[in-house]
């Protein structure tokens, strides 16, 4: 489920951002933390597991008139390569659904993945159907 950030979930955002390479150090990582605050169009979202009801993940966008660009995303190391990060998009778009969403160089992958998953299950479901 994806939840909004309170600074109540402060240090586990931070705790999860930290998995991120470039913000490994700490007065890097509250840069971004106070980028994410400062403006309306620049949002912290968590995740919590609907299994364990922990949150495990954190992701960073900053949102445009047509566009939601995903900046960041942060799994615990331990619920990764389970397909959360396709759960948290699908979330994601579930909550801006007249907005694109798009990449950055170092999320293009994974939104590109998540398109072609979508588009596969999507023809699947089409064929199973019968319909063209």
């Amino acid at each position: 489920m994806l939840l909004d950030y309170k600074n109540d979930y402060e240090k586990i955002s931070m705790g999860l951002l930290s998995f991120v390479p470039d913000l490994k150090d700490v007065s890097r990582l509250q840069d971004e933390m106070d980028w994410y605050q400062s403006k309306e169009d620049h949002k912290l979202y968590l995740w919590k597991s609907e299994d364990t009801q922990d949150i495990i993940a954190v992701i960073g966008v900053e949102i445009g008139n047509d566009m939601v660009l995903l900046r960041h995303i942060s799994i615990n190391p331990s619920f990764r390569n389970e397909g959360i990060s396709y759960k948290i998009l699908a979330s994601l778009e579930r909550r801006f659904p007249q907005k694109k969403i798009m990449g950055t160089l170092e999320t293009a992958s994974l939104i590109a993945k998540w398109e072609n998953k979508k588009y596969e299950q999507h023809s699947l479901e089409t064929d199973e159907k019968g319909e063209d």
